[in-house]
């Protein structure tokens, strides 16, 4: 019979540490967090924190904050704005991308299960390595791309309806939690641009003011970089901004499709 082994690092304990809540706690929560530092001999592991949330925060990150003053301080994760604008503490919560500062604990149950986005190296503990996925963002050259010049008496203008287009993928906040959910990027990051790129890549195409659409295009007309997108829709489902890089991705298709015909 043939054995497949998992390579080394990969096997995680599920029996790590447990800190246990003080006597007398009575509004507990169950934490069990994944636990990993790739420069350490001791391979993955989910550690388990009781933490009362009577002295808490009513969100993750507030939770996460507590047991890292409170319990752990080795416990690492990112964080920054505590308003769902930076996208810094992107986690997966109870199998769920999302922030961990807009995520409600009184919504998730008594236990609580927290590791970093999948199928990204990690850093350490929670903090995932987003290294290829800001150089893909930056592939897609995220800013306006003209040809003529500005007009020297005021600034490059467009009508109300025109920035309307660009107004909802322009509140994407490079969390990447929609690319850390698509199962197209976990197999092909290497060339896919997944979902948060496509959707920057979208919102400069459309973009009235910009003078490089054409070029834009030519450069996503590959089988990778786009057409991996097979609009599964887990983007979609865990954006916290409430996005639609899967509209965005098809849309892209769309003028492609036209431009040949």
């Amino acid at each position: 019979m043939t054995e497949f082994r998992l390579p080394p690092n990969s096997r995680i304990n599920m029996n790590g540490r447990v800190h246990r809540a003080a006597s007398g706690a009575r509004e507990v929560r169950t934490f069990r967090i994944y636990r990993f530092d790739p420069e350490g001999s001791e391979g993955p592991r989910v550690d388990t924190f009781q933490l009362d949330l009577k002295g808490c925060g009513p969100m993750v990150l507030d939770a996460l904050i507590q047991i890292k003053a409170v319990v752990d301080s080795t416990l690492t994760f990112r964080r920054s704005c505590r308003e769902g604008i930076c996208g810094s503490c992107a986690m997966n919560i109870n199998g769920v991308n999302g922030l961990a500062c807009t995520t409600s604990i009184h919504e998730l149950g008594r236990e609580i299960r927290i590791y970093p986005l999948p199928h990204m190296p990690v850093v350490k503990d929670l903090v995932p390595d987003l290294t290829n996925f800001y150089a893909q963002y930056a592939s897609i050259r995220p800013w306006l791309r003209t040809h003529t010049p500005a007009p020297p008496d005021r600034e490059r203008l467009q009508s109300k309806e025109d920035q309307e287009k660009i107004d909802r993928p322009a509140a994407c906040i490079l969390c990447a939690c929609c690319s850390a959910g698509c199962p197209s990027y976990w197999w092909n990051s290497d060339r896919f641009l997944g979902p948060a790129a496509l959707l920057a890549a979208y919102r400069w195409i459309i973009d009235s003011r910009d003078e490089a659409a054409g070029d834009r295009l030519d450069q996503l007309e590959d089988p990778f970089r786009l057409y991996r997108c097979h609009t599964i829709m887990n983007c979609t489902d865990v954006c916290p901004k409430d996005l639609n890089p899967a509209r965005a991705i098809a849309e892209i298709k769309k003028m492609l499709l036209e431009r040949r015909h």
